[in-house]
């Protein structure tokens, strides 16, 4: 079932997805009408230990869980090793956090405490996502990671950074304020890689992405990961890379084969809330996200539900960053079962106990409809 499909259906139609409990410059370029790029790289490597990487890196790869590379670590991890500049294309889910952690975690000079790597996320839980999968990978080596976020104590993130940190991840307008400020040091840094690059642009952050761009050695190698390639994201790619490698991972690569899709025809918009509510009785949900096109619409749902006594907890861009910390813990763990939220969560957070999503409004494009 389509996005287009859904698009064609009632007005007032939801949808519901399924999920099995596995884990699954440079010269210009013009993508193919449907934003997707082309390959320019075949190279594939099926395991771990035929990458060379360090031992006390392959320590920690496969403490964290991992046995084969995906799809997407399989063929970009060599070149950003190789210190070219990537273009990888790939949907969220399929294993570009790590892809992009292991090349950092290979080239690092562990004898240095100066920031060598540079990452940028569209939002806060995904940066602290990425800061929590570079300190586990890098466990063995005794990598330093910190999350510069928006919404946390500025003075913090200058002591840290004082004290030195090997990788520091972050959102584009905190990291530009501490290189302002002079706290974050931008001489030894390598890499710079732009995670999530299209969710970036479409917030608003291109004139704070090019601002950092400036204060990058003119040699730092640059990783871009994004879902979709509109014009914005070439138009950075062609800016700032260098005869890059492209990669795509084809639909047809992923395994997704777990998620079933199922859609509600409801025929007005006030009756999807007793039919979301009979769902919630109906099934057995391990946790569940629903998601909504709006703050104000999470937080009236939210509302309504907990007045009929249902058990939910809810998280949008307006909340405070404690809040916002306390709620994904207690997601994470578990104590807390469903989550209403908006798009804030639809890109690269993974949360392995989530069986149920549940699209209480359909996203405005296809694009967050995949990544949900």
């Amino acid at each position: 079932m389509s996005y287009n499909t859904l698009k064609c259906l009632d007005f007032y139609s939801f949808c519901l997805f399924f999920r099995s409990q596995t884990k699954g410059p440079s010269e210009e370029y013009i993508p193919e009408a449907d934003g997707i790029i082309e390959s320019n790289y075949d190279g594939v490597v099926d395991a771990f230990d035929d990458m060379n990487l360090r031992e006390d890196l392959l320590r920690g790869i496969y403490a964290y869980g991992f046995e084969k590379p995906s799809a997407i670590q399989q063929r970009a991890i060599l070149p950003c090793i190789a210190g070219r500049d990537v273009i990888a294309q790939a949907q969220s889910g399929t294993g570009k956090t790590a892809t992009f952690s292991i090349a950092i975690l290979e080239k690092l000079d562990l004898s240095n405490n100066n920031t060598q790597a540079l990452v940028l996320a569209p939002t806060r839980e995904l940066a602290q996502q990425i800061q929590k999968v570079v300190l586990a990978l890098g466990d063995y080596l005794g990598a330093q990671c910190h999350a510069c976020i928006g919404g946390t104590l500025v003075r913090e993130d200058m002591r840290k950074l004082e004290s030195g940190a090997h990788v520091v991840v972050g959102t584009p307008g905190r990291v530009h304020d501490m290189i302002n400020r002079r706290a974050l040091n931008t001489k030894d840094i390598k890499m710079f890689v732009l995670d999530e690059a299209d969710e970036m642009l479409s917030r608003g952050f291109k004139d704070q992405i090019y601002d950092v761009f400036r204060f990058m050695p003119s040699d730092i190698q640059v990783i871009l990961l994004s879902a979709t390639m509109p014009s914005d994201v070439l138009e950075v790619t062609q800016r700032f890379m260098r005869d890059p490698v492209r990669i795509l991972v084809k639909k047809e690569e992923l395994t997704l084969e777990g998620i079933r899709q199922f859609y509600v025809q409801v025929e007005r918009e006030e009756w999807k809330l007793d039919t979301l509510c009979d769902l919630y009785e109906t099934l057995t949900i391990t946790q569940a996200v629903i998601f909504c096109n709006t703050r104000r619409k999470v937080d009236w749902l939210t509302e309504k539900m907990s007045s009929r006594d249902f058990t939910v907890s809810a998280m949008h861009g307006d909340m405070n960053q404690n809040e916002r910390d306390l709620i994904m813990r207690e997601f994470r763990s578990g104590s807390s079962r469903v989550l209403i939220t908006t798009d804030l969560l639809a890109r690269g957070i993974d949360v392995q106990q989530v069986s149920l999503v549940i699209n209480y409004d359909l996203p405005a494009n296809r694009e967050n409809y995949i990544h949900r």
